[in-house]
C-alpha cells in the first residue's frame, strides 16, 4: 500500500554497518552522538543537529557510535519534478532552536508512540519544521558557519586529529570554501582554533585535577608532551609546568 504521507520514528542505530534501499524517499536527522551514513561512494558523518536526505531507491549504509539517536522520516514516493528537486540528496544543518524542537517533539513521540492522535499533531509539527528548515537551507547562500556544530563535534573528538576536512564536512562545504568562511568569521585559521581548544581544555584540567602532564596532554589530543608544552607556552606564555606550580 503506498504511504500517502510522512511517517516518522526514532532509531538507536547499531555499530555494525547495515546496507539498504527502499522505494521511498528519507530524511535523517541526528539527536544525539554520532552516526555514519554511507551514499554511492561517499560517507558522512551526522553529529546532533545534522541531517541528510537520500533518494528512494538508492543504496545506502549506516551505523552509530555509542549513545546515538536519530529521527527517521520517511516520505511518500514523489510525483512532480518539484517535490524530486526538494527532496533530492543533499545534506543541513539545523538551526540551534529548530534542533531543540525537533528532538524534545521526537522524543514525545517516541513515548507517545501509542497515542494516535498526539503522534499525528506531533509529526505534523515535524513535518513543518523540517520543511521549513530545508527551504532556508536550499534558498540561502552560506555566510556564516555554525560554531555550535563545530564546537560540539570538536568536543566530542578532542583527544583526536582533527582537519580541516572533518569540520569542513560538518558544515557541509567544500575545504576551500570552509577555510575562507572560517578564517572570515573567527579571525584565526581552523587549525588555531582547534589548538586554542586543545590548550584551554588542558589549562582547566591542570587547574581542576591532579592528573599528571603527560596525561594531560593525552587528554586533549597531543602527540607528546614536549609538543603540549610548546604550544601551551606560545599562547600563554609560561610553561605547563610552572602554571601547574603556581596554582598549588
Amino acid at each position: 500500500m503506498e504511504k500517502k504521507i510522512p511517517t516518522f520514528h526514532v532509531e538507536t542505530l547499531d555499530e555494525s554497518k547495515i546496507y539498504h534501499h527502499h522505494d521511498y524517499p528519507q530524511i535523517i536527522i541526528g539527536l544525539m552522538g554520532q552516526s555514519e551514513l554511507s551514499i554511492d561512494d561517499s560517507s558522512l558523518c551526522l553529529s546532533s543537529g545534522m541531517g541528510c536526505r537520500i533518494n528512494a531507491n538508492v543504496n545506502h549504509g549506516f551505523c552509530g557510535g555509542p549513545n546515538n539517536r536519530v529521527l527517521v522520516m520517511n516520505l511518500p514516493p514523489l510525483k512532480s519534478m518539484a517535490d524530486v528537486e526538494q527532496f533530492s540528496n543533499g545534506n543541513f544543518s539545523l538551526d540551534a532552536r529548530t534542533h531543540q524542537l525537533i528532538s524534545l517533539l521526537a522524543m514525545e513521540l517516541k513515548e507517545h508512540a501509542h497515542d494516535s492522535v498526539l503522534s499525528q499533531s506531533i509529526s505534523n509539527t515535524l513535518q513543518c519544521l523540517i520543511k521549513r528548515s530545508l527551504m532556508r537551507f536550499d534558498e540561502k547562500k552560506v555566510t556564516r558557519l555554525n560554531m555550535t556544530l563545530i564546537d560540539s563535534y570538536i568536543q566530542q573528538n578532542i583527544q583526536k586529529k582533527i582537519s580541516v576536512a572533518d569540520l569542513s564536512s560538518i558544515a557541509f562545504l567544500a575545504q576551500s570554501q570552509f577555510y575562507v568562511l572560517f578564517r572570515k568569521q573567527m579571525g584565526i585559521t581552523p587549525h588555531q582554533y582547534v589548538l586554542r581548544k586543545r590548550l584551554e581544555l588542558a589549562r582547566q584540567l591542570i587547574a581542576e585535577t591532579q592528573k599528571p602532564l603527560s596525561e594531560v596532554a593525552q587528554l586533549c589530543g597531543f602527540s607528546s608532551q614536549s609538543s603540549f608544552s610548546q604550544a601551551f607556552r606560545r599562547l600563554y606564555g609560561t610553561s605547563p609546568i610552572r602554571y601547574q606550580f603556581f596554582l598549588q
